[in-house]
């Protein structure tokens, strides 16, 4: 598991898009990217904070930054998701859980007195240099989507 820190250089991947395709961090260079983790597509969170990066979506397009979300689930799944709640965000597949690892967001999680292993919902806000800005760990939802467009307002255009 992977102890990422601001300033430090964000782990590379690509993963399978929902639609079709391949997601990268490379296809980010050159410009700011909001990388957000969450644990599954249509839990009740998950859904609500993929609507409020959506509903941001054309205010993170105005400032050049690009917003992709990923979790464990698969490709078709999250096609699903997608057009189920009108998500606008680019979302990843991955399954082999190796970007989860590398970000260090795939950890022992507690419910009701049982341990298990789940993804802990995390973004990191990366300069088009490639290096990590921000990270918030533990995100609660709600206002969640206007914080991290505050933040990436300092790098957006950054050209």
């Amino acid at each position: 598991m992977a102890d990422l820190d601001e300033g430090g250089v964000a782990p590379g991947f690509e993963l399978p898009k929902a639609g079709g395709g391949v997601g990268r961090l490379a296809d980010s260079k050159g410009k700011p990217l909001v990388l957000y983790f969450f644990c599954k597509d249509g839990g009740d969170a998950c859904v609500s904070e993929a609507k409020d990066f959506s509903r941001l979506k054309p205010e993170f397009d105005d400032i050049g930054v690009d917003v992709i979300g990923i979790s464990p689930d698969g490709p078709k799944t999250k096609e699903r998701f997608r057009a189920k709640h009108g998500v606008t965000v680019d979302l990843l597949s991955d399954e082999t859980r190796q970007t989860v690892e590398d970000y260090g967001v795939w950890t022992k999680k507690s419910m009701y007195g049982r341990e298990y292993m789940g993804v802990e919902r995390t973004t990191f806000l990366i300069d088009p240099a490639g290096r990590i800005v921000r990270i918030w760990r533990k995100v609660r939802v709600a206002g969640h989507a206007e914080e991290v467009l505050a933040a990436a307002r300092t790098l957006g255009n950054a050209e």
